[in-house]
């Protein structure tokens, strides 16, 4: 077996356990917390929550969760290093850059053939945060995240798949998407890593429980990738019921082995408040699969060693890296 960086260092692959692998300690704007104040956030308070959080979900048998908030989504590592000291799970870092379109202007004119001569600044971070470290705190990254939404392949979201396709091949940490089913653009995605060389199985195309198109779904799987049914409670964007049914339909065919569950939730979101939250999705939390949708998965037909695989034995199989 190999290894997996944490917060707390590296860990063997065979001490994760039961895993959530798309979760989010803390979505922010700082700039906007600077400019246009967030009333919500208060460092000290969220992370005690986000302790008690994590705590509750070792209780419930969780051993380690990934934080995929990376930038573009306010990631700060020096906090939530404060959270990964005191809990009693495993917290793995994210590098990459959540691009829906445009990077920041600094990359427009910063990097290869551009006004600023340099090389690509990009690749180097996304490496740097998984050989060496994000931003000063030593923690490395185990699990690189890009987007590719509504707007398509812009060329700022080709140059940020581009350095994820570098960094994976020097490193060997997989890649998880965010992709928008409705589009089917996960087959896009899956192409675009494969023919820069990256294997089809380093691949999560996240977000895929938010379509009920079994067709589309097993051609990801066919083709080698592993599917995100990572948005549990989730139904402002589409309802559970067929989340649920997709995923029980899709492990009665016997695609257990390609599927992990999660929720993509958060302990503190800028851009969907904790009130917000509370009001409009109650069961958008990062407990949900253990006190609402594993039930129901289990009723539904699908069996504890299934689940198994889709919660301890395929994280592992995709954050190990050997070397």
């Amino acid at each position: 077996m190999g290894w997996v960086e944490t917060y707390r260092g590296r860990v063997d692959a065979r001490d994760l356990g039961l895993t959530l692998i798309h979760e989010h300690v803390f979505v922010r704007n700082p700039e906007l917390e600077r400019n246009l104040h967030d009333e919500g956030w208060d460092e000290d308070r969220f992370v005690e929550e986000a302790v008690a959080t994590l705590d509750r979900l070792h209780d419930l048998g969780v051993r380690t969760v990934v934080d995929l908030t990376v930038p573009g989504l306010g990631r700060d590592s020096a906090v939530v290093a404060r959270v990964a000291e005191r809990a009693r799970v495993n917290l793995v870092a994210s590098t990459g850059w959540y691009t829906p379109a445009s990077l920041p202007l600094f990359f427009a004119l910063n990097g290869p053939g551009r006004v600023v001569e340099g090389t690509d600044a990009l690749t180097t971070m996304f490496v740097r945060d998984i050989t060496e470290g994000i931003a000063g705190t030593g923690v490395r990254a185990g699990m690189i995240k890009i987007a590719t939404d509504a707007a398509g392949f812009t060329g700022d979201v080709v140059r940020v798949m581009e350095a994820a396709a570098v960094a994976q091949l020097e490193t060997g940490v997989p890649i998880t998407t965010h992709s928008v089913p409705s589009t089917r653009n996960g087959l896009e995605q899956q192409e675009f890593f494969v023919e820069r060389g990256v294997a089809p199985d380093r691949l999560v195309i996240g977000h895929s429980c938010d379509t009920d198109d079994l067709a589309y779904l097993r051609t990801l799987m066919d083709n080698g990738s592993t599917l995100g049914m990572d948005r549990f409670g989730m139904t402002h964007v589409f309802p559970d019921d067929l989340r649920l049914e997709t995923v029980i339909a899709l492990a009665e065919e016997g695609y257990a082995d390609r599927m992990v569950l999660s929720h993509d939730a958060a302990v503190y979101s800028h851009v969907t408040p904790p009130a917000w939250r509370a009001a409009h999705t109650p069961d958008w939390r990062m407990d949900a699969l253990f006190t609402t949708f594993i039930p129901r998965l289990i009723e539904g037909g699908v069996s504890q060693s299934a689940i198994d695989r889709m919660l301890i034995d395929n994280p592992r199989r995709l954050l190990e890296v050997k070397g």
